[in-house]
């Protein structure tokens, strides 16, 4: 019996050693059916030349300009036809069994959308996620984040759904969610689109698991952190380590996701939480990160296609 296809994207934008060392884990999957490609946005690096010359057999799409996060996996995703597609940071290794087991977490019931493994952090010392849940603040909790691998969450299960590290994804899960043809909602460019196909798909009726058999390592940061924090203080917020634009996505996305998303009583439950982080967040803007205010102003146009989306969904 032939065994269901798996696509793997990996996105990829001036990090050609990353890219690199997530390829070569790829390729050395004992996993038969998989097909890969890397949607490299606009590298200057030579990452694009690197997977043509020592990954020959690697779909590579360029493209002229930097598409950011969302829609250089969209382009990826539509490029292949797996039954399952694995969305792959490109600071991310896998295990040579890591598809396998992520296969056989996903086959235990059609109903599962998509899949976790356990993910550590690069040197395999603490825990990066094994699954992720909805905050009360309304913002992605990754179960486990930071703590030392010492053998907590070691039973398989439940969880609200698969963080944006190496989730498996169940292609009809990801088409049943979709609005306009983009599974990842291209508006976000990048942060919280994972949360929001975790709740869209939680609403459709879709399950995600978690599975510990399948290990990966993870160099948090490496693709997103450009700076240092403007006091020690701040050290331990991975907000303070990100550029003006990139904390305006951060603070943008994060309430078209509770657009597209949440209900009344539960939001009317959770604002104290919700507004406690607003409020840390806002501080943080006015007195440190004041260029990052217009962005965030700019991106209010994307309001009504959220609402949009929202009413699609509930009414499909």
């Amino acid at each position: 019996m032939s065994k269901p296809k798996v696509s793997i994207s990996i996105v990829n934008y001036n990090r050609k050693g990353l890219l690199e060392a997530c390829l070569a884990s790829v390729m050395a999957q004992d996993y038969p059916e998989v097909e890969v490609v890397v949607v490299d946005n606009a590298s200057a690096d030579g990452s694009a030349d690197m997977v043509r010359v020592k990954f020959p057999t690697v779909k590579l799409i360029v493209n002229e300009t930097n598409l950011f996060f969302c829609a250089a996996h969209n382009q990826g995703i539509k490029a292949t036809d797996g039954e399952y597609v694995l969305v792959l940071n490109n600071d991310v290794t896998i295990e040579k069994d890591f598809v396998s087991h992520m296969v056989r977490a996903m086959e235990l019931d059609n109903k599962i959308g998509s899949v976790s493994g356990r993910i550590l952090r690069t040197g395999g010392k603490r825990l990066d996620t094994t699954g992720l849940s909805l905050g009360r603040d309304r913002r992605p909790v990754e179960r486990g984040y930071g703590d030392p691998d010492v053998g907590r969450y070691p039973e398989p299960g439940y969880v609200f759904g698969a963080g944006g590290v190496a989730p498996l994804y169940r292609r009809a899960m990801l088409k049943d969610v979709a609005h306009d043809g983009q599974y990842f909602d291209e508006s976000f460019e990048a942060f919280y689109e994972d949360l929001d196909v975790a709740w869209r798909a939680n609403r459709r009726g879709w399950k995600a698991y978690y599975t510990p058999k399948a290990v990966a390592y993870h160099a948090r940061g490496g693709t997103a952190k450009t700076g240092k924090p403007p006091l020690g203080l701040f050290e331990g917020y991975d907000f303070a380590y990100l550029s003006p634009a990139m904390r305006a996505r951060l603070v943008r996305n994060r309430w078209l996701t509770i657009l597209k998303n949440d209900n009344l009583p539960e939001f009317l439950l959770n604002l104290p939480f919700i507004l406690a982080y607003d409020i840390k967040v806002w501080l943080f803007l006015l007195i440190f990160s004041p260029g990052s205010i217009p962005d965030i102003l700019r991106g209010a146009k994307a309001l009504p296609d959220a609402w949009r989306q929202r009413k699609r969904t509930d009414e499909t």
